[in-house]
């Protein structure tokens, strides 16, 4: 368990310090730990960064945070002066490539974790800007720490679709000393404690570093040359790297880049429930620190000001999803007691209207309930949870989270309580003891006008492609809206989330979705983005090998730019089929 040497000043309610002004109220003369991000420093448990920052002060870390650093100067990165033990160094919340460019590759005008909205702020790779703006003005200094999505995802060689070729592990271009993987809170803890003991961190779960040998025992992936120059030796890498993400599985990776190996150490252990309940009951101040927040508002606070994470994970392994590798295929929920406490204190908020925008995680319902085989003997490598069905032995139980969100309804001053993250239609389908329940709580309680679903297409090989269900699946859940509607006299929509020119997508198929959504669901979708291949994922793999990667077989890859904006235009014209 986390010491509670500073538990005084968790039960402050308090930002971390960005200025030395605040140093010098909190009596410190330095800082132990200095955490960069790319986002503006928003006091949230939403926010990674954050996060990391609370759970290190309670362990007794004094901890500051430089947010959105000037890059061209040393006015912001110096404004803390230099860290007794090591710096952080994070993108932010999402990787910066895609923060900053669209999947047609232009550059985004706005950011909703910028003050002011204005996307001016962030550098393209982030990570690899502030690890060398933190050299250039502290020479020899201590160690530079990476974490976060960026890093994450970026932690082994892989492909880069704003550069179109695989690049080096992350920590060689950022010549950082190490890099936490994962959500990071354990890994990152025992970090600190080793540096301040001035022992070897190099053991350490969760962790990446760059080592001169070879350890015992570690599976050695195809090199950086090795996957550069042939293609199918970077699908058996990735191969390696996926099925090795499981805390109770995985072996440590090993990869040779030029003269030198990325060391990836074994998944550090999922957090229990108590100690994911401990890093959520930290304080926090649901707000932007007012050092940022003169620069102008922040539009991400709109929605996570008042939303509760309820679970981490995400067994759905979509091919074009990132989430099973940084936050893992195993659902780890939140104590009802933990979920409800934070509830109450939202209700006690003097700013709350009475709704609570989102309880949920990376998707919604898959609260309380895991496949027993799975927490006992970690995911399977043979096959997925969801795909190309639902496995018999993960048994959908909607009755807990159902438990939980009534519940939620009854704290006094709480009016509404949204599920605005991602459904699983197929998981509802598929639960025969509440799905029918759940449907009807949805829409009577959770969904202010629009339930939201992300098919993504309907054509079948696309779907395979995609890892995504069948389209009667669809078909069959729009039954069970539609029969739902009429149990509670509601007056709700469906809207769907769909994805143009992903691998294997042609023209032809577009054309097809575009009559199945005009025949079947009556639309004209508008919810409609345009594939984008993110680091890390089997669809990324697709896109640069262009043959699937399960089969070895040839694959159609739209990679025009133009033609992938035909793609997304050929579903959103306003043209309909005749019925």
């Amino acid at each position: 368990m986390w010491n509670q040497t500073f538990g005084w000043f968790t039960q402050l309610k308090m930002f971390l310090p960005t200025t030395k002004s605040e140093l010098t109220s909190l009596g410190w003369d330095k800082l132990d730990i200095i955490l960069i991000t790319g986002d503006s420093y928003i006091d949230s448990p939403y926010m990674g960064t954050t996060l990391i920052g609370k759970a290190l002060v309670d362990r007794g870390y004094r901890v500051g945070i430089i947010a959105q650093p000037d890059f061209q100067s040393d006015k912001d990165i110096t404004r803390l002066g230099e860290p007794e033990l090591f710096w952080g160094v994070s993108g932010g919340a999402v990787d910066s490539m895609v923060a900053n460019y669209t999947a047609l590759k232009k550059k985004r005008k706005s950011d909703d974790f910028t003050p002011g909205g204005i996307n001016n702020k962030r550098p393209d790779r982030a990570v690899i800007v502030y690890s060398n703006l933190i050299r250039k003005y502290f020479k020899q200094t201590k160690p530079i720490v990476l974490g976060g999505i960026e890093a994450s995802l970026r932690r082994v060689a892989h492909y880069d679709y704003w550069s179109d070729k695989i690049r080096k592990p992350i920590i060689f271009d950022a010549k950082a000393d190490a890099l936490v993987y994962g959500m990071g809170e354990k890994t990152i803890i025992q970090l600190a404690d080793a540096i301040k003991a001035d022992k070897d961190y190099r053991t350490i779960r969760g962790l990446c570093y760059v080592g001169n040998d070879l350890p015992d025992d570690y599976l050695q992936l195809p090199s950086f040359e090795e996957v550069t120059k042939q293609k199918h030796k970077f699908v058996a890498m990735f191969h390696t790297f996926y099925q090795n993400n499981d805390p109770l599985t995985a072996k440590g990776l090993a990869q040779l880049v030029d003269t030198r190996y990325l060391i990836q150490n074994p998944p550090e252990a999922y957090m229990s429930q108590a100690e994911l309940d401990k890093v959520y009951n930290l304080k926090y101040e649901h707000a932007q620190h007012p050092y940022y927040e003169k620069s102008g508002k922040v539009k991400a606070l709109d929605t996570i000001k008042f939303s509760i994470t309820t679970h981490r994970g995400c067994y759905g392994e979509c091919n074009f999803c990132a989430i099973s590798v940084h936050q893992g295929k195993t659902i780890r929920w939140r104590s009802e007691a933990s979920i409800l406490k934070e509830a109450k204190a939202f209700a006690k908020d003097p700013d709350f209207k009475g709704n609570i925008f989102d309880a949920g995680g990376p998707t919604a319902n898959m609260y309380g309930f895991e496949c027993a085989k799975k927490l006992k003997s970690g995911s399977c490598t043979d096959k997925r949870c969801m795909y190309p069905e639902i496995c018999a032995t993960l048994k959908p139980d909607h009755s807990r989270q159902l438990n939980l969100l009534k519940k939620m309804r009854k704290i006094e001053g709480i009016k509404k309580v949204f599920i605005a993250s991602g459904l699983r239609y197929d998981l509802i389908l598929e639960d025969t003891k509440a799905g029918e329940k759940y449907m009807d709580n949805l829409l009577l309680h959770h969904t202010s006008g629009q339930l939201k679903i992300a098919p993504e297409h309907t054509a079948g090989k696309v779907l395979d492609y995609m890892g995504k269900p069948k389209d009667w699946m669809l078909t069959a859940f729009s039954k069970m809206f539609q029969n739902s509607l009429k149990r509670t006299h509601t007056n709700k929509f469906l809207t769907y989330y769909l994805i143009a020119a992903h691998p294997g997508c042609t023209d032809q198929d577009m054309t097809e979705l575009k009559q199945y959504a005009s025949s079947n669901l009556k639309i004209n979708p508008e919810q409609v983005q345009v594939f984008t291949p993110l680091p890390s994922t089997y669809s990324a793999l697709m896109y640069y090998t262009e043959s699937d990667p399960f089969t070895g077989k040839k694959l159609f890859v739209e990679k025009n730019l133009q033609k992938k904006a035909a793609q997304k235009e050929t579903l959103t014209r306003k043209k309909r089929y005749k019925q």
